[in-house]
């Protein structure tokens, strides 16, 4: 007699284990554990070393930059920066070089606007143009910028107070000259009479330096036509 084949595509008999439920269970929920840990993860890296986006509160750098705009901040244009802490921590501070650079890929250039550390209170973070690098001399007559002994070109300067009104006692107004030490940066705001700037507290170290701001994705304020506030036409606008 021949035993009869048997079919193997039929399930087997009888509900399923409990264990096999429990492990497939068990299964999806450290696979959902796991997708949530590497997106936390890629988000803080990305945010640390490659893009973060800024909101501007102040006025200091009308009109190129309105209060309201929000704007996306190019992390690694001049190198890899160390963040200057970890969740607000320095574990490890003498092994890790927190808020400095491990390596540059890019000069900053003058017209650059950049975001970085305010050096009178490292928690604050503040967005300037660059109007002088290493060896340059910088001085301000009457409100007007010279570079290396000439009137800059200042396409981007913005101003409120007349000329008739400027103080020659008020750095805003009368400064330097100065000449700007190697490594380091003369940061002005683009509203130069509202402009807290290197004229009130000094100079910018490259390594302060965090990143170069790239464009608006969002901007919303009380000059708005939009019912909501909001400012359609400069969504998408390049920061130059």
């Amino acid at each position: 007699m021949v035993a009869p084949v048997r079919d193997l595509r039929k399930p087997a008999e009888g509900p399923p284990r409990p264990a096999e439920t429990v492990e497939a269970h068990g299964s999806e929920l450290r696979e959902w554990i796991e997708a949530i840990v590497i997106a936390f993860v890629l988000a803080i890296v990305l945010r640390t070393f490659l893009i973060q986006a800024y909101k501007i509160p102040s006025g200091s750098m009308e009109p190129t930059l309105l209060i309201g705009d929000h704007i996306m901040v190019n992390k690694l244009r001049y190198g890899l920066r160390m963040p200057d802490s970890l969740f607000g921590l320095t574990p490890l501070a003498d092994e890790i070089p927190y808020g400095h650079y491990l390596f540059h890929l890019a000069q900053v250039h003058r017209g650059d606007v950049v975001v970085f550390v305010f050096p009178q209170d490292e928690t604050k973070d503040f967005i300037k143009r660059v109007v002088g690098v290493g060896g340059d001399t910088v001085q301000v007559k009457n409100g007007e910028v010279f570079l290396n002994g000439d009137p800059m070109p200042d396409p981007h300067a913005h101003f409120e107070v007349a000329p008739h009104d400027r103080s020659l006692y008020s750095p805003r107004d009368n400064y330097g000259p100065v000449v700007v030490p190697p490594g380091k940066f003369f940061m002005m705001g683009d509203n130069r009479d509202r402009s807290y700037d290197s004229r009130f507290w000094g100079f910018v170290k490259l390594d302060q330096v965090e990143g170069r701001a790239m464009f608006i994705y969002w901007s919303w304020g009380a000059d708005s036509q939009s019912p909501l506030g909001i400012r359609w036409s400069r969504f998408g606008k390049a920061v130059r």
